[in-house]
């Protein structure tokens, strides 16, 4: 059985004896009054919907462990996303199990002071790690009965039929013992679907994480003086330190691309300059403290200014979002705003040379030349991860329909590399992308994104007034 199920029980040498004694003295008591999370009640029906849908067996929903950096210090943890959307809880090491119309979360809570864990438990030990709440606080915060984490493996060695969203915690997984492989994956298929459609209160997490990405796209232009100085390194500091600040953390790690590094799609090194004449690309997006998370794609002129080439090509891909954006709305299907903004793409490319064939050739499944320099889809469902439901099947996603309470982005890009012989000289080293976050509603679309400006007009206007 793992460390992690059991209590610390390392003996103590007879000359810490005394120590011991003296460290298990004299502590306040400091239990906290604790407000229920928001997202209780409405994770409490999340957990009944699984119930009923797995009806006569047991479900188990691991948080996940903490992970090594390196030698004795973690990664800063993240919960599984089902986890978090089926309890809220944050914190590593709790193992949510439900079934038969009833829900337990086993969860590692606060040691004793007088347990010599306490002082000395480096992984968890409060003294180490911070403190960490009782059960009782917990059961409070979440809305759920609690259990301790060490009462696990006698519950999951007991179950028969039990299904495991696996490959989230090893320990777990051995506990449960032989996997149903075809169920379990139904399993997680079916915790990806439930998220497909966005709750009044997750659309509203949305916007939270939405709006602090506003406030650091902001940040990151007021401090352009810096970023002329220190390059892309600045503004992947300066919007982390927004996101930290409002939020959880980055949802994602942040693209600062400037001049041919915006031809890179997932450019994340962020170390080079940011010179003036190019054009700089940011991808960035805030996990709130829910941990729901924005995407949202701007490309700046680092002279404030576009020069014409630039400005020609960034009006072709915002015609390219409006044609995408303008095709979302329910009952469409959600290849459909792809579609859109691609046609608007090929034409463009088409108008300007630079296909071997007309735009309507181009757009046959079997040619696509023009997606040379498109390469990406147009957009991907949104929420608590930055690619959401991604074990969804293919025809309740990527092959159904969108639906009202859906909510996802459309980022249609362009993409010259310095190496494409293919592309106008003037124009190779050149990524342009704009990408906003947008709810379905009953009658189309609602950018949620839309206080961060598109056009290019109003791009050069919004950085005219954030800097002197």
């Amino acid at each position: 059985m793992s460390d992690r199920f059991r209590p610390l029980d390392s003996p103590l040498p007879d000359d810490a004896k005394n120590f011991a004694d003296f460290m298990r003295q004299s502590w306040s008591d400091d239990d906290d009054l604790v407000e229920r999370l928001g997202v209780a009640d409405e994770a409490a029906r999340r957990r009944a919907r699984l119930a009923e849908r797995f009806s006569g067996r047991q479900v188990v929903v691991p948080a996940g462990a903490l992970k090594p950096r390196a030698n004795d210090t973690d990664y800063r943890f993240r919960a599984e996303t089902a986890h978090v959307y089926l309890t809220g809880n944050q914190t590593s090491d709790a193992v949510l199990v439900v079934g038969d119309g009833d829900a337990t979360l086993y969860y590692r809570p606060r040691h004793a002071k007088t347990d010599q864990a306490f002082w000395s438990d480096g992984r968890y030990g409060e003294t180490w790690a911070g403190r960490r709440r009782s059960l009782a606080e917990a059961s409070e915060l979440l809305g759920i009965r609690c259990r301790h984490l060490y009462e696990l493996p006698e519950v999951l060695g007991a179950l028969d039929n039990a299904l495991v969203l696996r490959g989230v915690d090893s320990d777990v997984d051995s506990l449960v013992g032989t996997a149903d492989s075809a169920a379990d994956a139904e399993l997680a298929t079916y915790l990806s679907e439930m998220r497909l459609v966005k709750d009044d209160w997750e659309v509203a997490q949305l916007q939270d994480a939405i709006d602090c990405t506003v406030r650091g796209f902001e940040d990151s232009v007021r401090a352009w003086p810096e970023v002329l100085r220190w390059g892309e390194r600045w503004i992947e500091g300066t919007f982390w330190r927004r996101a930290r600040a409002e939020g959880n953390d980055v949802g994602y790690d942040s693209v600062c691309a400037a001049g041919p590094h915006a031809t890179t799609l997932h450019w994340v090194e962020n170390d080079g300059p940011v010179t003036p004449g190019d054009l700089v690309l940011l991808d960035m997006g805030v996990e709130n403290r829910s941990l729901y998370t924005a995407d949202v794609t701007r490309t700046l002129p680092v002279d404030r200014r576009f020069t014409s080439d630039q400005r020609d090509l960034y009006s072709l891909v915002f015609a390219a979002q409006e044609a995408g954006m303008a095709a979302v709305r329910p009952g469409a299907g959600f290849r459909d705003f792809h579609a859109a903004a691609q046609t608007v793409l090929a034409h463009g490319l088409a108008d300007r040379g630079l296909l071997p064939c007309s735009a309507e050739e181009s757009l046959e499944k079997s040619n696509r030349y023009h997606q040379r320099w498109t390469l990406h889809g147009t957009g991907h469902m949104l929420g608590l991860d930055v690619h959401d439901c991604t074990a969804a099947r293919q025809e309740n996603y990527m092959e159904g329909n969108l639906e009202s309470g859906m909510v996802l982005t459309v980022e249609p890009g362009i993409y010259f590399r310095s190496s494409d012989l293919l592309a106008p000289e003037s124009l190779r080293g050149i990524g342009i992308r704009i990408e906003d976050d947008v709810l379905v509603t009953d009658d189309g679309c609602r950018n949620l994104s839309a206080a961060l400006p598109r056009t290019a007009d109003g791009v050069e206007e919004w950085m005219a007034g954030l800097l002197p």
